[in-house]
């Protein structure tokens, strides 16, 4: 019997409609349990299920001739030649965060680390891609201070390096943050596995910490809604993490790959152990019986549902079968890491749940999982502006220097070293390039008996896709891939994370299918398939909704790491010139941004164009022959220039075909500043020289001259002073 027109159903507390209720009652033939209900209140979450975006995900690339692994498994992965696979993927934990920074952002890092070493894989680098509001709000000084700890000392304890990453302020985000980790890891191709499970009468075990309330209606819950004004009651429900276990995890589960002992690994993140065996089950086409009761737990009075539903973290679900069930458990001891045989795999196609001899809950697996609720969107392009304009903060009478020093002291295009300075980048001895030296992190494969470097980036701009969804989303792989152009990396595939308000309102719908589109074109226009990702939704609060932003990581191959070039000027004498399909606009760019304005579109990419660029700096970048590579991004063509002073300690003397505005300050995608010697940079096909290195300025004739210092001290201070000020403002 249905309960649906209760004004107090309990389902409507669990997030789900009172036509998704009839149908999980259709499916079972009777009410469910409260067991039962919870369950399926977070495998048909948006979190877990995708159900508003899954049909418009299908139109991804998802075919390339690296691709070992695509979407639907743990992680991505690719062929990198010597009998080595790379694992990457990207995950959010915007709504935790936004809730509790510091335990948000260190389980959003733990979790990524669980999906890459749940294929079989090392996690060998960690890259994060975060959004706060303006860094003069002490709501977002107070998120972004605490994600940086928590991704820090997550990532810094359990000896991963956090090689890369970007970090943007909007008032967008100022309800919302987002906090996006990307993780990269590394495996001999015969280690991988499947989290598929399999064979009737293998046995389930659960591997590592106890299960308690944190994390209970955490990820999966929070992330499938808008968030209010009393999420700090919220708080006890975002996940707990303890590096310390998980670095015992890792190496355990690692060491039982290598023996292959096991014979399928899951993670346990959003929806525990609910997710986990229900996926498991769904892959491998079998059933589950789970015992509850022999859960390892912190509090001893658990309910079976708790049980079922807790995000603790540092646990993997594996299964094994008998006859090696000693094996696994002698491997356990060895790493102190807990082994807990909970159930077994049935023919039943049901996820059977047990505590002891009482069946509390029986669901079919299908019913959980694959046939969930899809919706289509219904997109609708508003008619009028989304986002209201941004704070004017450059006065009407600046001069080019002014302009100059505004944009490097922006906090979205300033230096993040106050960030990255609290991860440590090398530990592994595989880092070839620390953050800020070159444009993408640069990882060794020597280590792992193979040749050449990988190359691996994250990037997105949110305000410009939300000035144009479509040209937006396309700028964000061409940015991605042009990053690993400038250290000679050719990209192998991409993972994504899709962070987009309420998808059930039209003009949100409509920000999120152009997007897709947008990537989509990108993708096919490069011929890199997309591996795997995420999609948070609902990412709004009472003021809005974020900017529509699609994070992109990108990992790639070059053959020799000692050609990286830096991206600051080397020598003095130097040529400098642009390279690349520019087209300069003040569109959607941070100088428009700084006179408090938010245009309504960017201009057209012609994508074949492009990808032959990109092809072409490639070639030139692994020659050897060019020193000094930096795209531009953020700012235009004068911060690039700026930043490879800085980097280098050098100045610039620059005679421009053009000193208009939005040839020195506007944006667009396929810049890149170059600079070696004359032969060298003009041997580049399409350079166009614009100056030179040298002195201790950065200098175009009378137009501006600006020391390097105050380009230094502009850039490296915005966000040191930011909480500097607030100190002695008693904020």
């Amino acid at each position: 019997m249905s309960v649906s027109g209760s004004a107090a159903a309990p389902h409507r507390e669990l997030g789900l409609t009172d036509a998704e209720y009839d149908g999980i009652v259709a499916r079972l033939g009777r009410d469910p349990n409260p067991l039962e209900l919870a369950v399926f209140s977070l495998m048909w979450s948006e979190h877990c299920a995708y159900k508003h975006s899954k049909k418009l995900l299908r139109e991804l690339p998802v075919e390339g001739p690296h691709l070992l692994m695509g979407p639907g498994e743990n992680a991505g992965v690719v062929d990198v030649g010597d009998g080595l696979a790379v694992a990457f993927k990207v995950e959010s934990h915007n709504h935790p965060s936004a809730v509790e920074p510091f335990q948000g952002a260190a389980t959003g890092v733990g979790g990524i680390l669980r999906d890459i070493f749940a294929v079989g894989a090392r996690p060998i680098a960690v890259l994060d891609s975060l959004r706060f509001g303006d860094l003069d709000s002490p709501r977002s000084r107070f998120l972004f201070d605490w994600a940086v700890k928590g991704i820090g000392h997550y990532g810094n304890s359990i000896g991963v390096p956090t090689v890369g990453g970007e970090v943007f302020f909007e008032p967008a985000y100022e309800q919302n943050c987002l906090v996006n980790a990307m993780c990269v890891g590394i495996a001999p191709r015969e280690r991988l596995i499947r989290s598929a499970a399999a064979g009737a009468g293998n046995l389930l075990v659960l591997l590592g910490a106890r299960t308690g309330r944190d994390g209970i209606g955490g990820a999966s819950v929070l992330a499938s809604a808008e968030l209010s004004a009393e999420d700090a009651s919220k708080r006890p429900s975002v996940q707990i993490g303890d590096p310390f276990e998980e670095s015992k995890l890792v190496e355990c589960c690692l060491e039982l790959l290598e023996a292959e002992t096991l014979a399928s690994l899951q993670d346990l993140g959003a929806a525990g152990l609910s997710s986990s065996s229900a996926e498991m089950a769904s892959k491998g086409e079998v059933g589950l019986d789970i015992d509850v009761s022999r859960v390892p737990l912190r509090e001893a009075d658990m309910e079976p549902f708790e049980i079922m539903i807790s995000e603790s973290q540092e646990r993997m679900l594996c299964v094994v079968e008998p006859e090696r069930l000693a094996e696994l458990t002698g491997v356990c001891e060895r790493w102190d890491v807990r082994a807990s045989e909970i159930g077994t795999v049935t023919g039943t196609r049901s996820l059977r749940v047990f505590d002891g001899d009482e069946l509390v809950g029986d669901m079919p697996v299908e019913a959980l999982v694959d046939d969930c609720p899809l919706y289509d969107l219904e997109p609708v392009e508003p008619s009028e502006p989304v986002y209201p304009d941004p704070p004017r903060r450059l006065a009407d009478d600046a001069t080019p220097g002014d302009v100059l020093l505004a944009l490097l002291g922006a906090p979205s295009v300033a230096s993040k070293r106050w960030a990255y300075e609290q991860y440590d980048p090398i530990v592994g001895s595989r880092t070839a390039r620390r953050p800020a030296s070159a444009d993408a992190a640069v990882l060794m494969l020597a280590n792992d008996g193979g040749s050449g470097a990988l190359a691996v980036s994250i990037d997105g701009n949110g305000r410009r896709v939300a000035c144009d969804p479509y040209t937006g989303s396309v700028e964000a792989v061409l940015e991605c891939a042009r990053n690993l152009a400038c250290v000679g990396a050719e990209p192998l595939g991409l993972t994504n994370c899709l962070n987009f308000g309420n998808p059930e309102k039209p003009h949100i719908a409509w920000q999120l299918t152009r997007s897709v589109e947008g990537l989509r074109d990108a993708c096919l226009a490069l011929g890199v398939p997309v591996v795997g990702g995420n999609v948070s939704l609902y990412n709004e609060g009472g003021e809005g909704p974020i900017f529509p932003t699609p994070v992109v990581g990108m990992v790639g191959k070059l053959p020799d790491p000692a050609k990286v070039p830096r991206t600051g000027f080397a020598v003095e004498g130097h040529a400098i010139a642009l390279v690349g399909p520019f087209a300069p606009a003040l569109e959607g760019s941070e100088l428009e941004k700084l006179r408090g304005c938010l245009s309504g579109s960017l201009p057209a990419v012609d994508l074949e164009e492009q990808a032959r660029a990109l092809a072409s700096l490639r070639e030139a970048v692994r020659s050897g022959d060019l020193p000094t590579v930096h795209d531009l991004s953020e700012g235009g063509l004068l911060v690039a220039v700026a930043e490879c002073c800085i980097e280098g300690g050098l100045g610039a003397r620059l005679e421009m075909p053009s000193v208009e505005e939005h040839a020195l300050f506007g944006e667009g995608p396929g810049g890149v500043v170059i600079a070696g010697a004359l032969a060298a940079v003009s041997k580049v096909p399409g350079a166009q020289v614009i100056g030179s290195v040298g002195g201790d300025a950065l200098e175009i004739g009378r137009v501006l001259s600006v020391a390097v210092a105050e380009l230094r001290s502009a850039y490296e201070g915005a966000i040191p002073n930011a909480f500097t000020h607030a100190v002695r403002a008693g904020e």
